[in-house]
């Protein structure tokens, strides 16, 4: 529950930044489009491994964000919210969601921009000639003909989150441990295989059935 909870909420945040960012590459960019491109799958020069370690730095007790979160009394925000224990960022689920966040946002943001990008630009138009407000064209039009690559981002995004043990491992503590570490710790530490494979059997079913009942409420199986 721990772990679907995790990839949820990096699913959801996913949105929140790769839909504006994806809209903002396809509509706005222009000439620059092909360079937000390129920075968009920069992290992917990067090892995973690297790029996660890299959020230890950033969260670390005396950097510039946990003192910006002590000066703006964030911190207590996350505090009352449960998603840190104390004044740190680090060993708590915020930083473990940033984590797969971050690492998971390319998959989120890329399917979003090829479906944007297809979108023809004369029924905004049209839309905007028969008194539409520029919200009602992106609701009426712009994100039922993203649907597509929205719920390709979001399975991206969501199915490799939930076996993730890399950021818990290394952004967390014994309180966020997600299921792909006792996974990984069944296999590789206690040795019992019979149940690090029943645990993987039971993942899989389980997000298995999530996806379909996902695509079928989506109303699209188009997912390219």
């Amino acid at each position: 529950i721990r772990s679907i909870g995790y990839a949820a909420s990096a699913t959801v945040l996913g949105v929140l930044i790769g839909y504006p960012l994806a809209y903002a590459i396809a509509f706005k960019a222009g000439r620059w489009k092909n360079v937000l491109l390129v920075l968009v799958i920069a992290p992917f020069f990067t090892s995973f491994l690297i790029r996660t370690l890299a959020w230890q730095t950033i969260l670390t007790n005396n950097g510039p964000v946990v003192k910006f979160f002590q000066a703006t009394h964030l911190i207590d925000v996350m505090q009352f919210l449960g998603l840190t224990n104390n004044d740190q960022l680090m060993a708590s689920k915020f930083a473990v969601i940033c984590g797969l966040t971050y690492n998971f946002l390319p998959f989120m943001t890329l399917p979003l921009y090829a479906s944007l990008e297809r979108v023809d630009q004369r029924l905004l138009e049209a839309a905007g000639d028969l008194y539409a407000s520029p919200f009602t064209g992106f609701r009426k039009i712009t994100l039922p003909l993203s649907m597509p690559g929205l719920v390709a981002g979001t399975l991206l995004t969501f199915i490799p989150a939930c076996g993730d043990y890399i950021n818990s491992k290394l952004l967390g503590s014994t309180n966020t441990t997600m299921i792909g570490q006792v996974i990984d710790g069944q296999f590789l530490r206690v040795l019992d295989y019979p149940t690090a494979a029943a645990l993987s059997f039971v993942l899989m079913i389980t997000i298995v059935v999530l996806v379909a009942v996902y695509v079928r409420r989506a109303g699209t199986e188009e997912l390219v």
